[in-house]
């Protein structure tokens, strides 16, 4: 039903770089939105006209140009700009337009002070494992946003991957945690297949037997909803290897060290928006 509903939706995508480009082209490979109702900018010209041409969408960089009459508009710009692109385009918006934002670190109520009027938004805050429909991305809404403005904007992530909503004052956590998380699975990953070649795989073996037990693993936590400590103690057979190796992670600090990197990445999420 909700597929139906946003098919029929003019959106606009604003800055359709990146993760813009990401969501954008899994809309229309889905059919969520029709190309024909969908407009999107990007900074450079030259740009423009070749992804227009790619995606067979209107693409220009005008921004004000792209919100002419949409009843969504996807802002994917950077954080230190969603100001003066919300002040842009205001004069464009109409009273419903919904605003989903999926610019880390800034408040709805920022967002809203610079819209006027009473402009539903919506915060999202997804990750680059969306690039393979894998994505996880923590949603908000704003003080003007109804229950259905949230659930149009689920149906739009739930497109690359899960969703969850949770209260705005959890966002920053989202960030540290879901969006930076890849990257810290990605040194995790790394050091697997490294130790793999020490002690004799080839390397392109050792990362595939790396990655492939990493997305087995989350995915048996996933999909039977036991907690990882359970299923750690399932792998974990008395003076067995495995117990070797924990005790190795354990005086490495490898918890801790994990626990750090997020409340850091975390409070780090908080001082963007303030940044030039």
């Amino acid at each position: 039903m909700m597929a139906k509903k946003l098919s029929e939706r003019k959106l606009a995508v604003l800055g359709a770089g990146k993760l813009g480009g990401i969501l954008l082209r899994a809309y229309l490979k889905q059919g969520l939105f029709a190309a024909k109702h969908v407009a999107a900018t990007v900074s450079h010209g030259e740009k423009a006209a070749a992804l227009g041409k790619a995606l067979g969408v209107a693409v220009t960089t005008d921004n004000r140009k792209a919100v002419q009459g949409a009843e969504i508009v996807l802002l994917c710009v950077k954080p230190q700009v969603v100001g003066e692109v919300l002040k842009e385009i205001r004069p464009k918006l109409g009273p419903k337009t919904l605003v989903i934002s999926v610019a880390a670190s800034v408040p709805t109520s920022y967002m809203e002070k610079r819209l006027g009027g009473k402009i539903p938004v919506v915060r999202a805050m997804p990750n680059t494992c969306s690039t393979v429909d894998c994505g996880m991305t923590g949603i908000c809404r704003g003080s003007h946003a109804t229950a259905e403005d949230l659930e149009t904007a689920r149906a739009m992530f739930d497109a690359v991957g899960r969703t969850v909503v949770v209260d705005e004052k959890h966002m920053d956590a989202v960030t540290g945690l879901s969006a930076s998380g890849p990257a810290f699975a990605y040194i995790i990953l790394e050091s697997l297949a490294e130790a793999g070649v020490k002690v004799g795989l080839p390397r392109d073996v050792a990362t595939l037997l790396a990655a492939q037990t990493m997305k087995g693993a989350a995915s048996v936590v996933l999909e039977t909803g036991e907690h990882p400590a359970q299923l750690k103690d399932a792998v974990t057979t008395p003076a067995g290897c495995t117990i070797d190796g924990i005790m190795e992670l354990e005086e490495g600090k490898l918890r801790v060290t994990l626990i750090k990197a997020v409340v850091k990445a975390t409070h780090r999420a908080g001082e963007l928006l303030f940044e030039k």
